[in-house]
């Protein structure tokens, strides 16, 4: 999974992204409209996978993982501009967006549009995206009639009006300035779709980022749609703690009263908004998260850990996470009958600790 972390110049984007991935990639660079890109893997913080460690003491311990991509490129004219062709083809390609959004006031950095306003820049990310999108629409529904009218064969020609009609949904929608995240559209319509890079069908998290005071981002801005989240982040203080040895920064939090990092909900977030969830394998030599999709299968969970158990899958082991921790352990599980037998088609749960039967 990749998120693209997406911001106007001088928005505090690089910042996040030091944040999210305890990194030092400078943050000064002057705004010169080039297409540069920083990317990083990050582990998702897990209280269960720290517990599972606890009880197993494994040689490993490995969290599900994600990773944040930081482009720089808008131009600070984007209004009069629109996204780049190179811009926007990059950031098509990943699954969700993190738009970063200014809400503090630096005298040495001054907002590139005058003052600070947070409504104003999402909603003209906002409109960028749904006009790239409109674009989009109304190109494939101009090459649809194009190939219609050379005579695609029957079969073809059927497919083709059926995407034709799907596009046309697309384009009034987008006119009516609906997001295409807030269409009804089937998960077969989802993944038809995959290929177009569309903008406004990404899941997106709006994070504001905010200076030294805490804010609630629902009194500052307005962005109700499916498939989106709105959070704030001191993106200066959770850099300089991500950056700190973990317990110099435990010292700091506990000295300063910091409960959570706010750079955990955005991972959290991040990795929810998408669908994911995550299941676990146990045992002395590791305790791993798997990602999944929400919905799939045990043979999925098969294939995720290796192709050769998805071939040679005969039954899936399963027990709940709860379950095991309370029991205190796989034999205390096995002996009461909470570790479960499952086919193929057995729907994986989040937090469900799996170990795959096969024979080749």
């Amino acid at each position: 999974m990749r998120l693209g972390i997406i911001g106007l110049p001088l928005s505090g984007k690089t910042t996040v992204f030091n944040a999210l991935t305890r990194g030092d990639t400078p943050t000064t660079t002057a705004a010169t409209g080039k297409l540069e890109t920083h990317t990083a893997i990050v582990d998702v913080p897990d209280a269960r996978v720290d517990r599972l460690s606890a009880m197993f003491k494994p040689r490993k311990t490995i969290y599900a993982k994600v990773t944040y991509t930081d482009f720089a490129g808008l131009e600070q004219g984007i209004g009069k501009t629109g996204l780049t062709g190179q811009l926007r083809n990059q950031i098509a390609t990943t699954d969700a967006f993190v738009l970063v959004i200014r809400g503090f006031e630096n005298s040495i950095s001054p907002h590139p549009l005058g003052s600070v306003n947070p409504q104003r820049d999402l909603d003209l990310l906002h409109s960028e995206f749904m006009l790239a999108d409109l674009v989009t629409a109304e190109n494939r529904i101009a090459r649809i009639d194009e190939m219609l009218h050379k005579g695609a064969r029957s079969e073809e020609r059927v497919r083709l009006q059926d995407e034709r009609v799907l596009f046309e949904r697309l384009h009034a929608g987008l006119e009516a300035g609906l997001p295409l995240r807030d269409l009804e559209l089937t998960s077969v319509e989802t993944d038809g779709l995959a290929g177009f890079g569309l903008l406004s069908l990404k899941p997106t998290l709006v994070l504001l980022s905010t200076g030294e005071d805490a804010c609630d981002p629902d009194t500052v801005l307005q962005y109700q749609h499916r498939q989106t989240a709105v959070m704030a982040l001191q993106g200066k203080l959770e850099m300089e703690l991500a950056q700190l040895p973990p317990d110099e920064a435990t010292m700091f939090m506990e000295e300063f009263g910091i409960q959570e990092l706010g750079l955990d909900r955005v991972i959290h977030t991040s990795y929810g908004m998408l669908g994911l969830c995550s299941f676990f394998t146990v045992g002395e030599d590791e305790v791993r998260a798997w990602t999944l999709r929400q919905g799939s299968t045990a043979l999925d969970a098969a294939a995720a850990i290796h192709t050769d158990l998805a071939r040679g899958f005969i039954r899936a082991e399963v027990v709940g996470y709860e379950e095991l921790i309370a029991l205190g352990g796989m034999v205390a599980a096995r002996k009461v009958g909470k570790v479960q037998l499952e086919g193929k088609e057995y729907l994986v749960r989040d937090g469900d600790i799996v170990h795959i039967r096969f024979s080749l």
